[in-house]
């Protein structure tokens, strides 16, 4: 292969995760970690990695952001026409990702989705600024367009015909909540023994092991 990038290599000495360091509830685990990860970097640290998959198993994945999380599962929001959406009216399951690269931490969860309730939907548009509306309103996401002019063109109009701001929440556009059956905890370590603990749900119980690099 003419492009070789065996030889970057780099070491992982942040800090070691040990098993009495974890909570005993992944959600709570996440909340800390989450914490941790505004604190040092908190223009990326809710970019998290959706990945899906279609009917015949072939997956796709892209960054997203978090938007909201609890008990109830992590939200996002999107078009439910998007590509993603397609994929998720045809698999209802999905897996995040999460990698703070100045922490050497990630963090894996899988689930099942769900659409948030209209009304939720409703609620978090309006409150975004009114050039996100505007293009989220405009935006067929994942439609093919001739060009980036004809794109702007029908942001343009759209902000002529709602001169007021009030941009109609399209009907197409919500949220969705993945309701977590596992995750796993990653901490790099050095000469590659990284730490890894994983959740799994067993009977309404969250069980944790370690797993091996």
């Amino acid at each position: 292969m003419s492009n070789d990038y065996t030889q970057l290599r780099r070491e992982y000495l942040a800090s070691p995760l040990s098993r009495d360091q974890l909570d005993t509830n992944p959600v709570e685990q996440f909340r800390k970690w989450m914490e941790v990860a505004t604190d040092a970097a908190p223009d990326d640290a809710t970019s998290m990695t959706l990945a899906t998959a279609d009917s015949s198993g072939m997956p796709s994945a892209r960054i997203v952001l978090l938007k909201h999380f609890g008990e109830e599962g992590f939200a996002w929001y999107t078009d439910f026409s998007s590509a993603k959406g397609a994929e998720l009216e045809q698999n209802p399951q999905a897996a995040l990702l999460f990698y703070w690269y100045g922490l050497e931490r990630q963090v894996r969860i899988q689930g099942r989705v769900e659409r948030l309730p209209v009304s939720q939907g409703e609620k978090y548009f309006n409150e975004r600024p009114l050039g996100s509306r505007l293009s989220a309103a405009a935006s067929h996401q994942s439609e093919v367009i001739e060009s980036r002019q004809a794109l702007e063109a029908a942001v343009d109009k759209l902000q002529q015909q709602h001169s007021d701001g009030q941009v109609p929440h399209p009907e197409r556009w919500g949220g969705y909540c993945l309701k977590p059956t596992a995750f796993e905890f990653w901490q790099g370590r050095e000469s590659r023994l990284h730490d890894r603990f994983r959740y799994t749900l067993v009977d309404g119980s969250w069980q944790i092991d370690r797993l091996q690099p």
